[in-house]
């Protein structure tokens, strides 16, 4: 890659993903917001309906999200009694975070919007391209970027 196109904003992988993501989140916001939740937080409550209970750091690892980050998005969801948040079941110094059952009542009543949502989506985008798409950002995601950082370059901070 020559050094002119180094600077080029609109060949920016990680903008390009940003940028998608940001979008993509307004548009599924849209019709959760109906439910009083927001993509994260449905996301969230997911994850927890189908793992179980799970601590705060094996859940911001499913989520590839950093813990600082899934904790202030718990907070509201606590606050408002759909998450539990309380000491480990395998280890009483960690925390464990397990779905309430107004949490899943809440979660069943953002389904509809969810699939709404989806279906919104793969009107534009098409079923095939959408299931290429999922695919391709799983195989991102597992990725092993951190391999492609150069030797004594600071890991970025949490956040």
């Amino acid at each position: 890659m020559s050094s002119d196109t180094r600077l080029k904003p609109e060949l920016c992988n990680c903008l390009a993903l940003r940028q998608a993501a940001r979008h993509v989140t307004q548009f599924y916001d849209q019709f959760l917001a109906p439910a009083g939740l927001r993509a994260t937080q449905f996301s969230i409550l997911a994850r927890l309906r189908r793992l179980g209970p799970m601590t705060i750091s094996a859940l911001a690892a499913d989520l590839v999200m950093d813990r600082t980050t899934l904790g202030r998005n718990l907070q509201p969801l606590e606050r408002e009694g759909l998450v539990a948040v309380g000491k480990g079941r395998t280890d009483r110094r960690s925390r464990e975070i397990r779905l309430t059952d107004t949490g899943a009542e809440r979660l069943r009543t953002a389904i509809e919007g969810w699939v709404k949502a989806q279906t919104g989506f793969e009107a534009v985008f098409g079923e095939q391209r959408s299931s290429e798409l999922r695919a391709l950002l799983h195989a991102v995601s597992a990725s092993e970027l951190e391999s492609a950082r150069p030797r004594g370059l600071p890991q970025a901070p949490p956040g």
